[in-house]
């Protein structure tokens, strides 16, 4: 059993930047862990993920603009987001898993989310 705990949301201007962490209640050395998002009114949308070997893969609307990172010694695993958009605008969620990976959500471990608001 593993809790995540995610933390850094906030509100920001568009352009700007925020790091989310989410730290793990136990080893996730060995996990698939990735950041999902939700906004009101729409479906939760896989937005980077990360497998055990540091491989990453990110949603098509972030990539070159968020970095999913990884710290084993401290289980807790970040996205660095830059470059805000109003469209960003959501809760984010950490989650893990043993088995699955990618962005289709298949985790069995979810954290409470953190919100992130945009303003243009």
């Amino acid at each position: 059993q593993v809790q995540l705990v995610e933390s850094g949301g906030g509100s920001v201007q568009a352009g700007g930047s925020l790091r989310l962490s989410c730290a793990a209640s136990a080893s996730t050395y060995s996990y698939y862990m990735g950041w999902f998002r939700q906004a009101p009114g729409k479906e939760r949308e896989g937005v980077a993920a990360i497998d055990s070997n540091g491989s990453t893969s990110y949603a098509d609307s972030v990539k070159g603009r968020f970095t999913i990172s990884k710290d084993n010694a401290n289980d807790t695993l970040y996205l660095q987001m830059n470059s805000l958009k109003p469209e960003d605008t959501a809760m984010y969620y950490c989650a893990a898993d043993r088995i699955n990976y990618g962005l289709l959500g298949e985790y069995n471990y979810w954290g409470q989310g953190t919100q992130v608001t945009v303003s243009s």
